[in-house]
């Protein structure tokens, strides 16, 4: 797709003319800011543009030895059209629809008859839910806002389920930065990618923004510009 002869800027949705130059001049201001080497960068920089905070760079957590390992395998996993599992409808809608064939689902609203039965809240209810039905195995699982699903997600984990990889930044001032640290925990020791902050600080557009990071990772790989 072109506008007005240019190339459409996929990176952050432009497409007219002014907005791709926004965008390409955004982000060579973070670029100035984060280092550019490594597919971690990648997320970094896209941690920093989403937040304004060129601080935040260094609150951004990976798990395993190899912080590039996550990035692979969540733009591998974009390649092989695996589902994208958010938990609330706010991060669904920030995915980006270009650059990829994943289908992309929510947890909210799958829960609805256990989180009445038990009085979890419904996000959790709603990942406990869709992991009964095997969604998250191999999914990129996205958590952008409830604390809780981040929980329920590690439990899952715990119990046997293996996302092709993480990415969580539930936001707030209660069990946000909780649930982070026991979702890394648990991820780290079974094996699974993970992508995660710490701090309070996070939030949907956070987790929708690193997501689409991972489909430009797997985009560039796809040209050829990029070697997972």
């Amino acid at each position: 797709m072109t506008t007005d002869g240019m190339e459409e800027y996929a990176d952050l949705g432009a497409t007219t003319a002014d907005a791709m130059a926004i965008a390409e001049t955004s982000m060579d201001r973070v670029r100035e800011l984060v280092p550019d080497e490594t597919l971690a960068d990648r997320i970094r920089q896209k941690a920093v543009h989403a937040t304004g905070d060129p601080e935040f760079q260094h609150l951004v957590r990976f798990t395993g030895d190899d912080p590039d390992h996550p990035v692979r395998a969540g733009a591998r996993a974009v390649l092989d059209e695996r589902p994208i599992v958010t938990d609330i409808t706010m991060v669904k809608a920030g995915i980006t629809g270009r650059g990829h064939d994943c289908p992309v689902r929510k947890a909210i609203g799958n829960g609805t008859e256990l989180a009445a039965e038990t009085g979890m809240t419904r996000t959790a209810a709603s990942v406990l839910e869709l992991d009964r039905e095997n969604v998250y195995d191999g999914a990129i699982a996205t958590v952008g806002n409830a604390p809780t699903a981040a929980l329920a997600l590690a439990d899952c984990i715990e119990d046997g389920t293996r996302p092709a990889v993480v990415v969580a930044t539930p936001v707030g001032f209660v069990k946000a930065a909780e649930s982070r640290k026991r979702l890394r925990t648990v991820a780290a020791e079974h094996g699974v990618p993970a992508v995660t902050n710490v701090g309070r600080r996070g939030g949907s557009g956070l987790a929708a923004g690193l997501t689409n990071e991972l489909v430009h990772v797997a985009s560039d790989a796809r040209d050829g510009t990029v070697d997972l």
